[in-house]
């Protein structure tokens, strides 16, 4: 988490909402990293989740990341909870919860829906303060 962390304060850096995302192999190595490139890349859809999925996806060979785990500092929305689903990835962990588009729980259940080909185990709350902390500041600055 405090990886993602530090990709988060980038993405702040350059504009953008600050969420970082790592994605570790199943041994606990880390096979891809992103922060959010919205701003940056002019791309609706590079959020840091994809961004960190993308690079795992290459980092393998595969786009089955089986075993693998997504750590971002933000609950995951709707998309990048979809996302991480199709990509088969077995753990989320997660720092604040997004209360407003979290998709893995708090506003939505995405990943673990009884209805889906594939569930996600979550665990929520590492580093949550430190997490909420950096997106508070960023929306202090800008509001």
């Amino acid at each position: 988490m405090r990886r993602a962390l530090e990709l988060a304060a980038r993405a702040a850096e350059e504009g953008d909402v600050p969420v970082g995302a790592v994605v570790l192999g199943p041994g606990g190595e880390v096979i891809g990293e992103g922060h959010n490139l919205r701003e940056v890349d002019g791309d609706p859809t590079a959020h840091a989740e994809v961004v960190a999925l993308r690079e795992a996806a290459r980092h393998t060979g595969s786009w089955r990341l089986e075993g693998c785990t997504l750590v971002v500092t933000l609950e995951p929305c709707p998309m990048c909870a979809g996302a991480a689903m199709l990509a088969r990835i077995s753990r989320i962990v997660l720092g604040a919860w997004d209360p407003k588009l979290g998709a893995t729980g708090s506003v939505w259940d995405v990943v673990r829906d009884r209805r889906a080909t594939h569930r996600i185990e979550v665990v929520g709350g590492v580093l949550e303060s430190e997490a909420s902390r950096q997106l508070l500041d960023f929306f202090g600055e800008r509001r």
